[in-house]
């Protein structure tokens, strides 16, 4: 099992929290990294600020009827209730369900003990069960789709904070996770401090350039932005904001 790193910089993690995940994708993107958005997931409920946290992973494998039987959650260890008992406060627990989503990845009592435990979310290429109860917690959750099915079903969890593959993006242990509206993006460890603080400038700029749209400036000149543009913006101060790329 890789151990979990230290907390996320309060600053940087300020920082994450108010921009988008759009802007985020073209950082990375900048960086010549293509795969770090998590397609076709979605909130559960509206959650007023950005999802933000380390990842703490699940990996699940196709169930075999023999093995997967109702008794199996007897077992407290069992590796679904060890991980939400193990995720560290303030992370996120990420469940590769391997994009399968006919049975449910988890449901309102895990979430709910994932919420009291100070876990930041959860997010997971697969469905969930008890979806209305789940998006009136409060508690930032973003999968692929609704089910009622049980996880044993389909789902068998065996490892716990490894590499994984969540919706055709690699996470790995201590990468960071955002998300808002748009679904979830995942940073690199290593690359968070620098893109976080790119993100901030560059919607500062594009909230101005987006001030200059609104007030009838043509994308000639304005977007991108050439050096005229610049000048405009550095004479009259940077204005925070989201990023509308």
């Amino acid at each position: 099992m890789m151990s979990q790193q230290e907390g996320l910089d309060p600053e940087i993690k300020r920082m994450l929290g108010r921009v988008s995940v759009a802007t985020l994708s073209t950082r990375l993107f900048s960086r010549g990294l293509r795969n770090t958005f998590l397609h076709g997931l979605s909130p559960l409920g509206q959650y007023g600020e950005n999802l933000v946290g380390e990842a703490f992973t699940l990996r699940y494998i196709p169930a075999r009827e023999d093995v997967d039987v109702l008794s199996a959650f007897s077992d407290y260890d069992h590796p679904q209730r060890a991980a939400v008992e193990q995720a560290p406060p303030g992370s996120v627990l990420v469940m590769d369900c391997r994009g399968i989503d006919r049975s449910a990845a988890s449901g309102e009592i895990l979430m709910t003990r994932l919420q009291q435990r100070g876990v930041a979310g959860m997010v997971s290429d697969g469905s969930v069960r008890d979806a209305g109860p789940i998006s009136r917690m409060g508690f930032p959750v973003y999968a692929k789709s609704r089910s009622a099915m049980i996880n044993l079903s389909l789902h068998h969890a065996v490892d716990i904070n490894v590499p994984i593959g969540c919706a055709g993006v690699p996470i790995y242990p201590g990468d960071v996770l955002v998300g808002d509206t748009d679904g979830v993006v995942c940073i690199p460890r290593n690359l968070v401090a620098e893109v976080a603080r790119e993100a901030v400038e560059m919607e500062e700029v594009e909230e101005f350039l987006l001030s200059r749209i609104r007030g009838g400036a043509p994308l000639r000149g304005t977007y991108p932005p050439d050096e005229n543009t610049l000048r405009l913006f550095h004479e009259n101060g940077k204005v925070a904001g989201d990023s509308r790329s």
